[in-house]
C-alpha cells in the first residue's frame, strides 16, 4: 500500500496533523514547494489536484515550463566494490554502466 497520491506526472506525500486534525501533503520531485490539506482523504485528493492544476495554469500564464519530476537522471553513492563489480558486470556483457544500472534497478523494482 502506498502513502503516495498521483495526478498526472506528479506525486505527493499523505499525512496526519494530530494538532489541527486534518491530512495534509506536499508535491515530491520538484523544487517548488506545493502543499495542499484536506478533512478527508476525498478533500485532500481534490486539494491536491487543485493545487497541480493551479500550478500548472500558473507557469503557463507565466509562460515558464513546468518542473518535470523525476527527469531520469541522478547521482547515486556507492562502494568502490560495488562500482568495480557493477563496472565489470557491463563490460562482460556490452552493456554501458548506465544500461548496467538501469537494469539492476528494473529487475528491483519492476518497469510500470
Amino acid at each position: 500500500m502506498s502513502n503516495l497520491l498521483s495526478y498526472k506526472i506528479y506525486n505527493g506525500t499523505v499525512e496526519y496533523s494530530k494538532e489541527d486534525d486534518c491530512l495534509f501533503g506536499k508535491v515530491i520531485g520538484i523544487r517548488s514547494l506545493l502543499s495542499y490539506e484536506g478533512k478527508s482523504v476525498k478533500e485532500l485528493q481534490q486539494d491536491f489536484q487543485r493545487a497541480i492544476d493551479k500550478y500548472l495554469a500558473d507557469c503557463k500564464k507565466r509562460n515558464v515550463e513546468p518542473e518535470q519530476p523525476y527527469k531520469g537522471t541522478f547521482n547515486v553513492r556507492i562502494s568502490p566494490e560495488l562500482h568495480r563489480n557493477i563496472a565489470i558486470y557491463a563490460m562482460e556483457h556490452g552493456k554501458t554502466l548506465n544500461a548496467a544500472v538501469e537494469e539492476a534497478i528494473e529487475s528491483m523494482v519492476g518497469v510500470s
